[in-house]
């Protein structure tokens, strides 16, 4: 890649490392450019004034540049409009970074995946608990298909034939989405799957993705979890596990 500067770039901070005693590495995901490494020097320093400015789950504009595979970070600016999440919805936000650190390619850009996070830490940073498990069930179909892990939701997968509106489906990770077994415990009717593919077109909001995950969301939650531990190639994933760990305190 040419030497170049990028400014007033759209981003979040997914995570960040420490890289020496004055010095972070963040970890963060841009609207034009997918997740980059950067190098924020001097970050730690009580006068730095990067120390107030790269949390997670803050929108911000970043400039930045260089060659190198962790590139240099020479600006920051909070963008405002909400306060930080808390609680149950920061730790959210904490799962929806996870999801992105382990299936986000460098340097890939996701345009409309960024768009989609941002409004979902908008969400989460209302802590409306109505929505927060709405918000996570459309990001997550939002993050599977931005990078080509879903299967098309109204056909079966293996033959490519229509679903019937009445029947009952199942979504799974070696094999995609087939008609629900006698035996499977969770489900949803065709015509529910039918509508989430349609809140996933071209044209759709992420507000119409939001809408379609509402008449059955603890049985996507379930089958989508799978999905996303398939590829993740985890059996948990560590956010998850840490609000398993708090709810049985």
């Amino acid at each position: 890649m040419a030497t170049q500067r990028i400014s007033n770039e759209p981003a979040y901070v997914l995570h960040r490392y420490d890289w020496s005693e004055s010095s972070l590495i963040l970890d963060v995901f841009t609207r034009h450019y997918g997740r980059v490494a950067l190098v924020a020097r001097g970050a730690k320093k009580p006068s730095s004034s990067f120390r107030p400015i790269l949390l997670p789950l803050q929108p911000l504009h970043v400039a930045f540049g260089g060659d190198a595979e962790i590139r240099n970070l020479k600006s920051a600016e909070w963008q405002g409009g909400h306060v930080m999440p808390s609680g149950d919805a920061l730790l959210s936000g904490y799962y929806l970074n996870e999801l992105l650190m382990r299936l986000l390619a460098r340097d890939d850009p996701h345009p409309l995946l960024f768009d989609a996070y941002a409004a979902t830490v908008q969400l989460l940073a209302s802590q409306n608990a109505d929505t927060l498990q709405l918000a996570l069930r459309a990001f997550e179909l939002r993050l599977l298909q931005g990078i080509g892990l879903l299967p098309l939701l109204d056909v079966e997968t293996a033959t490519l034939a229509p679903l019937a509106a009445q029947e009952r489906y199942v979504l799974v990770a070696e094999a995609g989405l087939r008609q629900a077994n006698d035996d499977d415990r969770i489900s949803l009717s065709g015509e529910h799957w039918r509508a989430l593919q349609q809140s996933l077109g071209d044209k759709a909001l992420f507000s119409d993705t939001l809408l379609a995950c509402v008449p059955a969301a603890n049985e996507l939650k379930i089958q989508l979890r799978a999905l996303l531990h398939y590829h993740c190639g985890v059996r948990v994933l560590k956010t998850r596990q840490m609000m398993m760990d708090l709810q049985a305190l």
